[in-house]
């Protein structure tokens, strides 16, 4: 057991990539800049808005179809996995005195983006990118009407800015954010990976259900990151904050409509 600790930790925390990471502007880091991020929106956009209008791409056999589906969901599950137990133990790790306090509030001025912490947050950072084989997924099986709505689009394109600003402002609270997220998605794509080997779950409402308590805690928990912010010398990042609170006000607002065309709806038929 001390073995496998030992491994873990090196694995998640001390290695000379994570240990050393340090996210700079520009170039010098994968995905750094304006241009990276912009160009990553834009080719997604652009993509699912000519795959969803011109039909060009033929959907895959229903084997062919599960195969991949399995392939890409137990790939998201392990580093969903992965990201939150490693941003979990960097934030113990990186935690000065006073204590938990950095963990939500980041002092202004003071926090250069360098750490274990923020070697995590730069592979969330890209792994969104990499959910972009949700969206083909959907192509792919050919129930793009059914299955292709405004929130998938929508919350795949923006949560890839909001997590450049997490990077690029050096947002506090994000740490939470990521674990909880990740958390989320841990459930969410082991709950893809058996319907894809052919065993399909009767929690899926559970994952839905996740998603909004996810938002409604981000709410909370910024309230503590507010009175920090405001009682003392500041926290880092509000400006990126902003746009992560409208950001997940509005996912908020969509999946409880999701939620209410899909569950309640479905209830008040067996009546």
């Amino acid at each position: 057991m001390e073995v496998l600790s030992s491994a873990v930790r090196y694995w998640l925390l001390d290695h000379p990539e994570i240990s050393q990471y340090e996210w700079k502007h520009g170039h010098f880091t994968l995905g750094s800049s304006p241009q990276f991020l912009a160009v990553a929106v834009i080719s997604y956009l652009a993509v699912t808005l000519a795959l969803h209008r011109f039909h060009f791409l033929p959907p895959l056999s229903a084997a062919s179809l599960r195969l991949i589906t399995a392939a890409h969901s137990l790939t998201m599950f392990l580093l969903s996995l992965v990201m939150a137990v490693g941003c979990s133990l960097s934030v113990l790790h990186q935690i000065p005195d006073p204590g938990w306090r950095w963990a939500i509030c980041f002092p202004a001025g003071r926090t250069p983006p360098r750490g274990p912490t923020f070697f995590w947050a730069h592979v969330f950072y890209l792994s969104k990118i990499l959910e972009f084989g949700d969206t083909l997924l959907i192509f792919l099986s050919g129930s793009r009407s059914r299955r292709l709505t405004f929130l998938h689009v929508y919350h795949h394109a923006v949560v890839v800015v909001m997590c450049y600003l997490w990077l690029s402002t050096t947002q506090a609270l994000f740490p939470v954010a990521l674990v909880t997220n990740a958390s989320v998605h841990v459930l969410m794509y082991a709950y893809y990976l058996m319907c894809a080997l052919g065993h399909r779950p009767r929690w899926k409402r559970l994952v839905t259900d996740c998603q909004i308590i996810q938002f409604v805690f981000s709410f909370v928990i910024s309230g503590a990151m507010l009175y920090y912010h405001f009682t003392g010398s500041g926290c880092s990042g509000i400006s990126g904050w902003c746009f992560n609170a409208v950001f997940n006000a509005s996912l908020l607002a969509l999946f409880l409509d999701f939620h209410s065309k899909n569950y309640h709806a479905k209830k008040n038929k067996q009546f």
